[in-house]
């Protein structure tokens, strides 16, 4: 960045680590105990910061990366102001991390922004500095900046990792992929995109000197094979790539270092008798498919301010009659997947304290039948997904496809927790929109997250059997 956009992004990283910390006291004053996972997180790191490293809650489901951090960070700011008693290692100080994080995310989220969207550097700055102030703000990631979770460090790791990745950076990549899955188990998904972007890189290559004879095949692999052909031809393609030694050789040397992150995770996974630490009982893998369709229509709500538009809906039409057949069975497919293999997790029907308990009671619940009714949005939602991304690359769109039905469809209990990382790649990903929709999308995340801290604070409740002071969160 120049000097001058310098200056701006580093006012508005200050401007924005103020206004956190002032929602942050509101919050932490509001609720100074330990609320929701927090009853689980915050004992267990303050037990690592008494130097307690063989005491471990059998509830806490994923490995000790947070708290590993905080102790780290904590312990020697401790130290230097010569603080003692309860404040070390209290409640607000272990959430106040993730404010550290939150600023971590605004700039490397600005770095990722120009470093895929290498054309727009010419176009002015404000594009990019407000795509990556609205992203750090996106409403589920900024809300738990506020409460001691992952979520925040799980995202900065990953999109850490990610970044030194597209710089060729792999060992270092892979440091952080490792720090990535000590922060949540299932980050192994995003550290197999990272391996995978480099493979699709591979096969662009291979592809553009298989067709550079080929004048009107030179950018085939860059759109998405909808029709038979295409898609036998990137097949067949994928089959000789694969198959050739001095490709395999090829990727290997790059890739290797996210390979020895993947053994270290199976190892870990065997030894450990499945993915989570803890509370093995209440989180199994299955096949929920539906998981699926709920991020696809998450993605769409959030990123119609950049992405809607007359035209693609109109081009959505277009398709739909230029392809009956295809849209046809798709809905057949998104039929049976809905009635076949639709999870309920029990977590999911017990604890009104999450905005997906009213999403499922208030409408899922209420007939069958309305769970089919949302598949036409569904297959709108996913149409949308795809063309949004239709300027990727086929093998790069195939990778990143294969992630996010890795990272989602195993997840019994739907939570939108679950969806930050996916949509954030997503988002990241699309066009750079223009000024003014960056513009509507900073606002309609403001609104969310004014509307969800505005409720977590003061619209509390109690349950029948408990004096505690409950709060909707998502």
């Amino acid at each position: 960045m120049d000097k001058f956009e310098g200056y701006i992004f580093t006012a508005l990283c200050s401007t924005n680590f103020l206004v956190s910390c002032l929602l942050f006291s509101k919050v932490t004053r509001e609720q100074r105990e330990p609320y929701m996972d927090e009853i689980f997180h915050v004992p267990q790191a303050q037990k690592y910061c008494e130097g307690k490293f063989n005491q471990w809650d059998p509830m806490i489901t994923t490995l000790p990366g947070l708290y590993l951090v905080s102790v780290g960070i904590i312990k020697p700011v401790v130290r230097l102001a010569n603080m003692n008693g309860e404040v070390v290692c209290s409640t607000a100080m272990l959430r106040f991390i993730n404010l550290l994080f939150n600023c971590g995310n605004l700039y490397l989220l600005y770095r990722l922004i120009c470093r895929l969207h290498p054309k727009e550097k010419t176009r002015t700055a404000a594009r990019r500095i407000l795509s990556a102030l609205s992203l750090s703000t996106f409403p589920v990631l900024y809300f738990f900046n506020f409460l001691y979770y992952t979520d925040a460090g799980s995202t900065f790791f990953i999109l850490f990792t990610y970044l030194m990745t597209l710089h060729s950076c792999h060992k270092a990549s892979a440091l952080l992929a490792t720090c990535a899955v000590l922060f949540r188990q299932t980050n192994i998904v995003w550290v197999a995109f990272c391996a995978g972007t480099l493979v699709a890189g591979h096969m662009d290559d291979a592809w553009k000197a298989a067709h550079s004879k080929k004048s009107d095949d030179r950018s085939a692999a860059f759109q998405v094979p909808f029709s038979r052909s295409g898609a036998k031809r990137v097949v067949l393609f994928s089959v000789n790539f694969f198959t050739s030694a001095g490709h395999i050789k090829a990727v290997l040397m790059v890739a290797w270092p996210y390979a020895l992150v993947a053994a270290g995770f199976l190892a870990f996974v065997w030894l450990n008798g499945g993915v989570v630490v803890g509370d093995h009982a209440n989180h199994e893998a299955c096949l929920n498919f539906p998981q699926l369709f709920y991020f696809l229509s998450f993605s769409l709500f959030f990123s119609l301010p950049v992405s809607l538009c007359h035209h693609r809906v109109r081009r959505f039409l277009q398709a739909m009659k230029k392809q009956p057949v295809l849209f046809l069975v798709a809905t057949i497919a998104s039929v049976l997947l809905v009635w076949k293999f639709t999870a309920v997790h029990k977590y999911l029907l017990a604890d009104n304290r999450h905005f997906t308990f009213y999403v499922w009671k208030r409408f899922f619940q209420r007939h069958e039948v309305l769970r089919f009714l949302l598949i036409p949005a569904y297959i709108f939602a996913g149409w949308h997904f795809l063309d949004s991304l239709k300027s990727r690359s086929v093998f790069w769109s195939l990778a990143f496809l294969a992630c996010l039905v890795a990272a989602t469809v195993p997840q019994k209990l739907l939570e939108f927790r679950y969806f930050i990382i996916p949509y954030l790649m997503y988002r990241l990903h699309m066009p750079l929109p223009s000024l003014p929709r960056l513009a509507l999308e900073f606002a309609l995340y403001t609104a969310v997250n004014a509307v969800t801290i505005y409720v977590f604070v003061t619209k509390t409740f109690q349950w029948p059997d408990s004096a505690a002071t409950q709060r909707f969160m998502w």
